[in-house]
């Protein structure tokens, strides 16, 4: 009886993996193996059910019809295994186990890590493990039991949010820059200056910037200055490359080294909300709770990070777009 269970189990978690990961290459680098050990498993896999999982090209493999039936049903077994773990636990008193989480790398390296690597020295039975990526990560999918994410959360299925601290983002520039340029007094002066610009997959990100009546805008500029990185793009203003839009708590020294300086420091800024994000659970296991309460606590204290406005109770299933000004209006400067 154990070895037939242990035979169809067998190749399981490698098909999940290699499904959340995208391919067998992706799924062999998290998993350590070859991409032929990969590739063996789940042939193997699908011999003894009888199936196609997958089909396959020399660089793509995509679900079949039951393929993604069988994924389905996998995680739907996953969660249910997390699910027992949680209940087993929930009786302890003592945090243990693997903990795996997901984070922004630069926000997480300055933020979130700190906070968690002291949890983990509070609790030495804790196994801890931090994933620093800026791509859109499936929490279910990947295995993670907990994310942070910046920004409005889309929309998503079995997931359950809490906002944990608000980040405030500032106009800036270098002073020998603004010597040579002059400083911007409204949004459509900024039509005239260099601008560094933000921008994911592509995809510029707006700036929502205060006009003179304390009224917030959302702001689309034209830039010959696009990065994906927001270290580069604090280094590129520091260096006098434009003005730049953004976190505080990235660009805090720099500002008490006079390296940058704030612009419109008496007008309304924009902040980012800061969300722990986990897979809807009926029994969240005692570490998960323990290391959300403490990211509550500690995060508004981190240099450049406030406490949030409001705080919705720990449930919300269904992650929703988190809320923005409606009344915000939008301008295109080019």
């Amino acid at each position: 009886m154990k070895t037939d269970m242990r035979g169809r189990l067998d190749g399981v978690a490698v098909f999940v993996e290699a499904v959340g990961a995208g391919g067998f290459a992706r799924a062999a680098k998290r998993l350590a193996l070859s991409r032929s050990a990969v590739g063996k498993a789940i042939a193997r896999l699908e011999t003894r059910l009888g199936v196609r999982l997958f089909h396959r090209t020399t660089r793509t493999q995509n679900l079949t019809e039951d393929g993604h039936v069988y994924y389905e049903r996998c995680l739907r077994a996953i969660e249910e295994l997390r699910a027992a773990e949680s209940q087993l636990e929930s009786g302890k008193q003592e945090v243990a186990g693997r903990l795996r989480i997901t984070m922004p790398v630069l926000f997480g390296r300055y933020c979130i890590a700190p906070i968690l690597l002291d949890f983990a020295r509070l609790h030495p039975k804790l196994e801890l493990e931090l994933s620093f990526s800026d791509r859109p990560v499936d929490l279910i999918a990947e295995g993670f039991d907990l994310g942070i994410r910046n920004g409005a959360l889309g929309e998503a299925t079995g997931l359950c949010a809490r906002r944990l601290a608000t980040q405030p983002k500032a106009l800036c520039a270098a002073p020998d820059y603004l010597k040579a340029r002059g400083q911007p007094d409204t949004i459509e002066a900024l039509a005239t200056h260099d601008v560094l610009i933000h921008c994911r997959m592509g995809n510029p990100y707006p700036w929502l910037l205060a006009d003179a009546n304390g009224r917030l805008i959302e702001v689309t500029l034209a830039s010959r200055l696009r990065l994906d990185d927001l270290e580069v793009t604090a280094d590129a203003a520091v260096a006098g490359m434009g003005l730049a839009w953004l976190p505080h708590w990235l660009i805090r020294e720099r500002i008490q080294a006079g390296t940058l300086v704030p612009l419109w420091e008496n007008r309304p800024s924009a902040s980012m909300d800061s969300h722990a994000v986990w897979p809807v659970t009926e029994y969240m296991p005692l570490r998960v709770r323990l290391a959300i309460d403490t990211l509550l606590e500690k995060l508004p204290e981190a240099p450049g990070v406030q406490v949030p406005t409001a705080l919705p109770g720990w449930h919300m299933q269904g992650v929703t777009a988190s809320g923005s000004p409606s009344s915000r209006g939008k301008r295109s400067v080019r």
